[in-house]
């Protein structure tokens, strides 16, 4: 993107909690809608890349490792990664233009920390910001089951503006892979981000309809 300043990135986020799968196919629906992604992966999201995937990501090679993570290459605008410590970075700031942001999987503590506006780290920073500025923050809770207090957070997210997305995938869009449950969750964040993508087959009032993979037009 030869303009800098026309680049308004999605801030993606990922934290410990399981589901590295999801945030995977965010990131790629995005990049496949043209729109430019904010990388942030918390400390404990990196263990859980590692549990779930095999993968390391080290800081001085993100851009390879991301690269493998992803399973493509992407431009040098495309994707932008800022360490977890970084305050300095972009994202903590509201004078950062940003399309919003997607806490993908989000564990307890972040909800919670976004929640209270703790900013222990960049990613709690970034949520908290979108909040003050009153852009969209989609947050994908993981972990189960829910505790009383991590309700009240969720609410209290909700009250603030933030929409909040529960990994619980749907078995109407066809459910034959695990892949296609995964697709099926990221199409819901990327629906109320309003980006378009092409991961599902919508329903259309016909019983099994759903079970024909997607197609574009």
């Amino acid at each position: 993107m030869s303009d800098a300043t026309a680049r308004v990135p999605w801030v993606v986020g990922m934290t410990g909690a399981s589901g590295t799968p999801y945030a995977r196919s965010v990131v790629n629906g995005l990049l496949d809608a043209g729109r430019p992604v904010d990388l942030i992966v918390s400390r404990a999201a990196r263990l859980t890349l590692i549990d779930e995937t095999g993968l390391g990501l080290r800081d001085s090679h993100w851009r390879e490792d991301v690269t493998t993570w992803l399973g493509r290459n992407f431009g040098d605008d495309a994707i932008r990664y800022w360490t977890a410590s970084d305050f300095s970075a972009g994202p903590s700031s509201g004078s950062y233009a940003t399309a919003g942001m997607i806490v993908v999987p989000a564990s307890a503590a972040a909800v919670a920390g976004i929640a209270l506006g703790l900013s222990k780290d960049l990613l709690q920073r970034a949520g908290s910001v979108m909040l003050k500025e009153r852009r969209r923050l989609i947050v994908v809770p993981r972990e189960a089951p829910y505790t009383g207090e991590l309700l009240r957070q969720m609410l209290a997210l909700h009250e603030e503006g933030a929409v909040i997305i529960p990994a619980s995938p749907g078995f109407y869009a066809g459910s034959d892979s695990v892949q296609r449950l995964v697709d099926f969750l990221a199409a819901k964040v990327l629906d109320i981000a309003g980006v378009p993508h092409d991961l599902i087959t919508r329903w259309t009032g016909q019983l099994g309809a759903a079970r024909t993979p997607a197609t574009v037009e």
